[in-house]
């Protein structure tokens, strides 16, 4: 199997659709070094592992000596993108969006390689901000009104009764021209982000470039087992997450996600995979086990396989015994009292209120094993104890 039967066949597993895949092929054997356009909204510096299954996809075109385009969308961004939005989105300052950019980057090298020969970084400010009013309603006057408005985001408003401001219907138009100035050869996106990058390949037409190969890749629900994976519900894996708390949240998805992760978050073999399956459905192994190689096998992708062994054995003593681990973090407070949601906060500082006020009303919240159901509690802290949040979190409180 050469190395572009290998990319074929790899993708297979992650992808939902390619536009298109004869494209695909011929670009691959032009032996010329593809230009992967991977733009960001630097509204918010997250990834989590559904993010990350289109960056893993650019890891193995880069390992062949195709780039990365890393577009940081600074001008879009003061714009904001409408997808999948209900309302128009506020705009961040230029501070945040430096900040954010470089938050990102860092981010992305936890999976992509970085240097300058497979990795190089835009920003959409270089021909957006110089571009004279003209110039722009020349790019306006190649799009028709009823393209723009045919995106179901839009249609969904207008049956809302929801407003449309101009602003965010020229949205893809310029994500779409990001494609031409970066002289795109592949983009590797979520469906939600297909209309926009087909208005890439409708301006690289226009222009007389080859139009970018677009891959979509396949979406799972969060670790909740309903929405997809989002920073407000809490139902996700972040690429940052720590070895253990990836791998504590692996163990606490729902059993019919077991597969799909598999497929689409591990590199566990294919031939494993339907194995697994089997095993599932005919009901001949504890969909536990299956998890712990699928935790497993997570971990020692962003980590190693050492941390994803210790992981395991430490998961494996603290709920097979039910033990509180030995070592966990010590939080020490000055006041002798403390508001249970203050407390959380600065346990969980990542999280956001209501993803905790939501931890006690679930009944996720334990004070030396006794469960806390009001999140405005006051709690003594005159004597130390252990606060566990949710199956997998546990930490000491003392007074400083």
């Amino acid at each position: 199997m050469n190395d572009i039967e290998k990319i074929i066949s790899s993708f297979d597993r992650t992808t939902d659709e390619i536009f298109s895949l004869d494209e695909f092929k011929n670009r691959l054997e032009s032996n010329k070094p593809l230009r992967i356009k991977y733009g960001v909204d630097v509204t918010a510096p997250f990834l989590h592992i559904g993010h990350a299954v289109n960056l893993w996809m650019m890891r193995e075109l880069q390992e062949l000596g195709h780039k990365v385009v890393f577009l940081i969308g600074d001008f879009t961004t003061t714009i904001g993108d409408p997808t999948g939005k209900s309302k128009t989105r506020p705009t961040i300052t230029e501070v945040d969006i430096k900040k954010n950019s470089q938050e990102f980057i860092s981010q992305v090298s936890r999976v992509l390689l970085t240097r300058p020969e497979v990795f190089e970084v835009r920003r959409n400010s270089e021909w957006f901000s110089k571009m004279s009013i003209t110039e722009f309603v020349s790019l306006l006057s190649m799009v028709t009104y009823r393209k723009l408005i045919s995106r179901d985001m839009f249609q969904n408003r207008i049956e809302n009764d929801s407003d449309i401001y101009m602003h965010e219907m020229i949205y893809p138009v310029m994500q779409g021209y990001d494609s031409v100035m970066v002289n795109s050869d592949l983009t590797i996106v979520g469906t939600d982000q297909l209309f926009n990058e087909m208005m890439g390949r409708f301006f690289q037409e226009k222009v007389g470039q080859l139009p970018q190969v677009i891959i979509t890749t396949k979406i799972t629900p969060g670790i909740d087992g309903k929405e997809k994976q989002s920073k407000s519900l809490g139902n996700y894996i972040g690429i940052t997450d720590t070895p253990r708390t990836q791998f504590g949240k692996i163990m606490s998805i729902p059993d019919n996600l077991i597969v799909a992760y598999i497929e689409v978050y591990t590199t566990i073999p294919l031939s494993r995979l339907q194995e697994v399956k089997q095993e599932l459905d005919k009901g001949k192994t504890n969909p536990m086990v299956c998890k712990l190689e699928l935790a497993s096998a997570l971990v020692e992708r962003y980590y190693d396989k050492e941390t994803a062994t210790q992981e395991k054995e430490w998961f494996l003593k603290t709920f097979s015994e039910r033990e509180t681990p030995d070592e966990i973090p010590v939080i020490k407070i000055k006041e002798t009292r403390i508001m249970l949601l203050q407390l959380l906060k600065l346990c969980l500082s990542e999280e956001s209120a209501s993803t905790l006020r939501r931890l006690v009303q679930q009944g996720a919240v334990e004070k030396d094993g006794v469960r806390l159901s009001d999140a405005n509690a006051l709690l003594d802290i005159t004597s130390e104890f252990v606060l566990k949040c949710g199956k997998r979190r546990w930490f000491r409180i003392a007074r400083e």
